[in-house]
């Protein structure tokens, strides 16, 4: 094989056989094609596209660069979901509990947050001594004694994946749907559960900000996981605005545990319940949509869910107390609401700009490498369609720093739009993809 060849064919609109693929990816990942002849590949699958015979071939060879993830020892189907980010979504917290609660085994991988999105880890830690750096066999012992794990993705997950993304960022060949989707898929096949659950976002806040787009990437990743044998579900959901109304690290944590007491917002705990419904189906608890709801309220209204999360953080080192007294996760040390300058209705607001206020404040990183506060973000108290009165609170904002708390205020009023009549927000779940 020779990549130049490879580069021609595909520039030239021709499709790569599988066995090029695998050969390509392969001596990519052991740095036997230089960065600029895969520059080149990207650019050329870029304007020329992949069939899906090729983005199947892709998604296989990244996932099988490096290991491949043996739940085998995991008695019982294992489900996997993944969110393609938005702003305040901290699903995990109160999803994998609510399942877990139900008998059904979560065995999960998660990332960090980066810019404006946050990571699941990031929000766990939240909990006092809480860890995701736990070896393969520990994960596999802990779903098996209580049901549910969450452990950071390892560098040999995928690392060819790794190696192109980082690529892709700087050559302005990211927003390609194969390359997308087989990016998400190809670690979710090598942490190697039996079913995923996909929770593509749409909106503002959204990497994919139209529904033909986010129901495209559905598509696409619901055919990847059922063409690798694993049961794959993908639910489109809003992120037109932030999901619930905290958005921040140990904040969202506390509306995770707010929700699984029963007292969060609807639209989180109603994006946990259909999340939810689909992961009890896909891992045999339940038989039907309306009976896999039942359970999952169940679980919240007699507190087993609740008890669940306590048992999951400590199972990884965090102090289980906090999950009963949230007072105990960081605290920031100055708290300010932010008024309306002017009467009106909530009509829109720019999502996106929300999460920004946050990484703003501190609590997200705007490179790899930057220090997270977890103590500080945003809890809003008017969504859209919602009447607000001149100097009535938007929000409250926690921070620890004064002058990054003007910064976010100035961003945080900007993103907000008010009219003179009410405005609809539009269904939280756009659709479901299953094949």
């Amino acid at each position: 094989m020779r990549m130049y060849d490879l580069i021609v064919k595909k520039r030239n609109g021709g499709v790569l056989s599988t066995a090029e693929i695998d050969d390509m990816i392969r001596a990519y990942t052991a740095g036997q094609i230089p960065d600029y002849q895969m520059s080149a590949m990207m650019m050329a699958i870029y304007f020329r596209g992949m069939s899906p015979e090729e983005t199947v071939a892709l998604t296989m060879a990244m996932a099988h660069s490096g290991d491949m993830m043996d739940l085998s020892g995991i008695a019982g189907i294992k489900v996997d979901k993944h969110s393609t980010g938005g702003v305040g979504d901290k699903t995990s917290i109160a999803l994998t509990p609510m399942v877990a609660a139900c008998g059904v085994k979560i065995a999960k991988m998660s990332g960090r947050g980066l810019g404006h999105t946050g990571g699941t880890i990031d929000k766990l830690e939240s909990f006092p001594g809480f860890t995701t750096g736990i070896d393969a066999e520990r994960f596999v012992r802990q779903v098996n004694e209580i049901g549910v794990s969450i452990m950071g993705q390892t560098a040999d997950i995928a690392p060819a994946d790794k190696k192109l993304y980082a690529l892709r960022d700087v050559t302005a060949t990211v927003d390609n749907m194969s390359l997308i989707a087989s990016s998400i898929m190809s670690k979710k096949l090598a942490s190697g559960a039996d079913a995923i659950v996909l929770d593509v976002k749409t909106g503002s806040g959204a990497f994919m900000k139209t529904e033909e787009d986010s129901f495209a990437l559905a598509r696409e990743m619901v055919t990847l996981g059922n063409m690798a044998g694993k049961k794959t579900i993908a639910v489109v959901s809003d992120m037109d605005q932030p999901l619930g109304r905290a958005v921040g690290n140990a904040l969202e944590v506390r509306e995770a545990v707010d929700t699984l007491r029963g007292e969060g917002p609807e639209d989180f705990a109603g994006l946990c319940r259909t999340l939810g419904t689909y992961m009890l189906i896909a891992g045999g608890a339940a038989d039907s949509e309306q009976e896999a709801a039942g359970k999952l309220q169940a679980v919240v209204e007699d507190g087993s869910a609740l008890r669940k999360l306590a048992e999951f953080v400590e199972a990884q080192g965090g102090d289980p107390k906090a999950v009963y007294d949230t007072s105990l996760l960081p605290q920031a040390g100055i708290v300010e609401e932010i008024g309306s300058v002017q009467e009106g209705y909530v009509t829109k607001i720019d999502c996106d700009e929300i999460g920004i206020c946050s990484l703003l404040l501190g609590g997200g990183r705007e490179t790899k490498e930057s220090a997270v506060d977890l103590s500080v973000g945003l809890v809003l108290h008017k969504k859209v369609g919602d009447h607000v009165r001149t100097g009535e609170p938007l929000a409250t904002v926690y921070a620890n720093d004064r002058a990054k708390l003007e910064a976010a205020r100035a961003r945080f009023l900007k993103a907000y739009h008010l009219g003179d009549s009410p405005a609809s927000s539009g269904p939280l779940i756009r659709g479901i993809v299953r094949e």
